[in-house]
């Protein structure tokens, strides 16, 4: 089970747009900057910001990587293939279990 997120997805969106919104009005600075900056005043880590705002652009396509949507289902099919694998596991071992108390018997 996931940890609970500590800040809310409010939060993460309003702080996101606030840091796009300070590039756009500021010609020059850096996104490290802005995130520094919107985050002293909403009280969240700069980095903790700019990793969301790399996330957020990376989602909306400005920048290469694997997207939010995309993480999440390359996490939950990776989730099922360890179950499949375990499930096949636990078939193997009994079927020679069973297969050796059969040639016991005999």
């Amino acid at each position: 089970m996931p940890a609970p997120r500590k800040y809310p997805d409010e939060i993460r969106d309003r702080s996101v747009r606030l840091v796009r919104d300070r590039l756009a009005d500021v010609p020059g600075m850096t996104v490290t900057r802005a995130c520094r900056d919107v985050g002293e005043q909403l009280g969240i880590k700069g980095d903790t910001l700019r990793n969301w705002v790399t996330a957020a652009r990376v989602d909306d396509g400005e920048l290469p990587g694997t997207t939010s949507v995309d993480a999440a289902r390359i996490a939950e099919l990776e989730k099922e293939n360890r179950d499949l694998r375990r499930a096949n596991l636990i078939l193997r071992q009994a079927s020679a279990y069973f297969a050796q108390a059969e040639l016991d018997r005999r």
